[in-house]
C-alpha cells in the first residue's frame, strides 16, 4: 500500500518533469495557420536552454527559471520607431525598455511573433539566431531599414 501511495506522488512528477509549465496568454490571432507551422518547427533548445511546457496555444517556453519566452499571433509590425536589427534573414524590432529583458518583434511577418529574452540567462543574437530560421519560413511582406 505504501508503494501504490508513493507511486501516485512520484509518478505525476515523472512524467511532467521537475519544471512547471510557464502560464502564458495567447496572442490575438495565435490560432492561425502560419503559428502552427511555427510552433512544430521550434527546436526543444534554444541558446542551450531545454524547452518547457507552456498552457497558452502558439508560445513556447526555454530555461529553468524561464530565459527565452516565444509567441506567435501578434498584429504585422510594418511601420515602428524602434530599432530594427536583422539576423538569419530575419527583421526583428528590438524594445529593450525593459532591459535586461528584451523584446524582439518581427518586423514584415503576419502574423508577428515575438520574442522574450532574459539577458542576464540567456544571449538574445543566439536565440534570434537560432529561432529565425523558424520564422524564415514565414514569408517576408516587408523589410526594415
Amino acid at each position: 500500500m505504501k508503494f501504490l501511495k508513493l507511486s501516485l506522488v512520484v509518478l505525476p512528477l515523472l512524467l511532467t518533469g521537475c519544471a512547471p509549465t510557464v502560464h502564458l496568454s495567447p496572442a490575438e490571432d495565435a490560432n492561425s495557420v502560419s503559428c502552427a507551422e511555427l510552433m512544430v518547427r521550434l527546436s526543444d533548445k534554444v541558446d542551450g536552454h531545454t524547452r518547457r511546457s507552456t498552457d497558452a496555444q502558439s508560445t513556447a517556453a526555454w530555461g529553468e527559471p524561464t530565459a527565452v519566452i516565444f509567441r506567435c499571433g501578434l498584429p504585422e509590425v510594418t511601420v515602428s520607431e524602434l530599432k530594427c536589427v536583422t539576423e538569419e534573414g530575419v527583421d526583428w524590432l528590438v524594445d529593450d525598455s525593459a532591459a535586461p529583458s528584451y523584446r524582439f518583434i518581427t518586423f514584415g511577418r503576419k502574423p508577428a511573433s515575438e520574442v522574450i529574452v532574459d539577458s542576464t540567462k540567456a544571449v538574445g543574437v543566439s536565440v534570434l539566431d537560432e529561432i529565425g530560421s523558424t520564422i524564415s519560413y514565414q514569408k517576408a511582406t516587408a523589410h526594415c531599414g
